[in-house]
């Protein structure tokens, strides 16, 4: 159930944001090429919404171990060692993505404290670091979780 909402949040961000983003630079493109000038703010929304498509990315690819891994070795270790080496990454990855998300959050208030906008729009910056924060917190919260699931068995003909 929670799988659900995770995937179903985290995907509606990312699919309206990159929508979004398709379609300013549909509209970018052709106001260039039609009218000869360039829709104002655009490079400006182009970066935020690309903020919120790969930070929303974050939880789910690490939810479903879609992330680079490396595993030449794993057909040559214990099934134990493994397990281990599984649970000890996974509380790496807990630890680095809850201190980025305890910096940026951080971050997101002295921005927010500080009123800093973008150049062209206006736009606060303050509450798109924080999107930032509680994607990598609930990426972190996610890997705790991970710890405790088996590691993927190795493909048939890995390994010695």
């Amino acid at each position: 159930m929670l799988n659900k909402w995770l995937e179903w949040i985290c995907g509606l961000m990312g699919a309206v944001a990159l929508f979004a983003i398709m379609t300013l630079t549909f509209l970018d493109v052709g106001a260039r090429k039609l009218l000869s000038n360039s829709i104002t703010g655009s490079l400006e929304l182009t970066e935020l919404l690309m903020v919120i498509v790969i930070f929303s990315a974050m939880p789910l690819v690490s939810q479903r171990g879609e992330h680079v891994v490396f595993d030449s070795l794993d057909g040559l270790w214990p099934k134990w060692l493994r397990q281990l080496q599984n649970a000890l990454v996974h509380l790496l990855c807990a630890v680095a993505m809850s201190g980025l998300a305890y910096l940026m959050w951080k971050l997101g208030v002295d921005i927010a404290v500080q009123n800093e906008t973008t150049a062209q729009l206006k736009i606060d910056k303050a509450p798109f670091i924080q999107i930032m924060a509680l994607m990598c917190g609930l990426t972190g919260v996610l890997h705790l979780g991970l710890m405790f699931r088996p590691p993927a068995e190795p493909a048939e003909g890995e390994g010695v």
